[in-house]
């Protein structure tokens, strides 16, 4: 975070009792000592009272510049006049509107900002660690100015962001997990919020290939993945890579990705080259893949219109973390744990337009079918799975958290003008499903025009959708 300051930057570190004092003593060696502007005690009211000890109601925040040459607004703070105090009578004081008098004070080091309350329904969006927007407030007018750029980069429910917004400041928010990515756009809906742009630049799977202590090597992983799928791994004189094998007793070519990559229509037509040319040619391609792209269910809709011969399935998320010794995949292979799945993706019905002005038309969007990868795979106890595959059968868009519209989508940049998700009741009164079809006013255009749907479903995973209508 550092190397990423500006000059005239700061960064504000909240922890509790439990770390702050060990994290202090990085911040010094990363900051500099001399760089400790504040340590900040944020007071609250709110918390249980122990037994034995004093109650706790207080966290620390550490403030550190990157130079001499930080932003910082003195945002003079108003304070009521206590005449027992004896204020000094040359300063200004102001009259209040119930009458009694105040003067402005400069900010101290102790803030008094309370905690959301459990029933503040203004605020609140249903996250644990949320933070009260008084205090980001706080934060942002102090070190920053209107069109400065606000980052946190453990953003929980989004309020830096909602925050900095609200203020003109730009803002880079991010976060590994996927509820709080969810709650983030939702926030940002609710508030009428500037166009942003949202985007998966992590990749949790490579991360984990990359810290394991027991497969270095792609080539290594590869082959305990066929060995798991039931493939037979070809040698090296056959393919170099280490990453194809076959199904025994039949013609079927079994092509594991690396977990350093996306999975997408490159890897797919590779595969598709791999069968007709590889060792005299086979009837049919498995993909195994770890990562995909999002639109990864169009592309293989339009190969398999085209080419049956042709399946993808998902390698499931929490083997490397199986995979932690190698005596794991004994293990594996006879419990007979290791599943492997389809992939999830999105159907829309034909997107239908209406002739509605000289300068603007309508177009009519529905959301057709949600494929869900099998639930074996999930992370959710196995009495509910039974439960989940019923409502895959029966409903399967009730399982849609969120799902958004760009009406000219130009293959490259997403571009939601229209977005629902559950519990938003501006669009409809079912706080448990979303809107499954909408007319949206669009400005008119001449030939075709290209609609992409994106949908997040309960669990995080996102997929999307693409119809062209004339």
């Amino acid at each position: 975070m550092r190397e990423l300051l500006s000059e005239k930057g700061s960064i504000y570190v909240h922890l509790d009792w439990h770390i702050g004092h060990y994290v202090k003593i990085l911040l010094d060696e990363i900051f500099g000592k001399n760089n400790l502007v504040n340590e900040i005690i944020w007071q609250y009211r709110t918390g249980g009272v122990p037994q034995k000890g004093f109650a706790k109601k207080h966290d620390n925040i550490y403030l550190y510049s990157k130079s001499n040459d930080f932003i910082y607004n003195n945002n003079k703070e108003k304070m009521k006049v206590d005449k027992s105090k004896g204020y000094n009578p040359y300063t200004q004081q102001y009259i209040d509107e119930d009458g009694s008098p105040y003067v402005f004070v400069n900010p101290r080091d102790v803030w008094d900002v309370q905690h959301i309350n459990m029933h503040d329904q203004t605020e609140r969006v249903g996250y644990a660690t949320q933070k009260p927007e008084a205090l980001l407030k706080k934060i942002i007018l102090a070190s920053s100015n209107e069109n400065s750029i606000v980052a946190d980069f453990f953003a929980g429910s989004g309020t830096t962001g909602a925050v900095a917004e609200k203020l003109n400041r730009r803002w880079i928010m991010s976060d590994i997990g996927k509820p709080a990515c969810m709650v983030m756009r939702k926030r940002l809906v609710d508030q009428d919020a500037r166009p942003y742009l949202y985007q998966v630049v992590g990749d949790y799977q490579k991360e984990v290939f990359n810290s394991n202590k027991v497969y270095k090597r792609v080539g290594d992983l590869s082959l305990v993945v066929l060995g798991l799928f039931g493939a037979i791994p070809f040698t090296l004189d056959q393919h170099p890579s280490r990453n194809i094998g076959y199904i025994k007793g039949g013609k079927t070519l079994v092509i594991v990705d690396s977990p350093n990559k996306l999975t997408g229509v490159g890897s797919l037509k590779k595969a598709q080259e791999l069968r007709e040319t590889f060792m005299g040619g086979w009837d049919k391609v498995i993909v195994l893949g770890w990562n995909f792209t999002f639109d990864i269910g169009r592309i293989i809709q339009e190969l398999r219109e085209k080419d049956k011969c042709i399946d993808v399935q998902v390698i499931p998320p929490d083997l490397l973390e199986k995979l932690t010794r190698k005596s794991s995949y004994d293990k594996l292979v006879k419990s007979g744990e290791i599943r492997f799945s389809s992939l999830q993706y999105l159907t829309i019905k034909p997107v239908t337009k209406i002739n509605y002005g000289e300068e603007v038309e309508k177009i009519v969007v529905a959301l057709d079918n949600y494929i869900l990868l099998s639930p074996d795979v999930l992370p959710i106890d196995d009495k509910y799975k039974e439960i989940l595959q019923d409502i895959m059968a029966k409903d399967p868009l009730s399982l849609i958290e969120y799902w958004s519209i760009d009406p000219d989508y130009d293959n490259e940049t997403f571009v939601s003008r229209w977005q629902d998700y559950r519990e938003n009741e501006g669009t409809d009164s079912d706080p448990f499903k979303v809107v499954n079809q909408v007319t949206i006013t669009v400005p008119k255009k001449d030939g075709i025009r290209r609609v992409c749907v994106k949908a997040v479903d309960i669990f995080g995973f996102e997929s999307a959708a693409i119809e062209e209508v004339r």
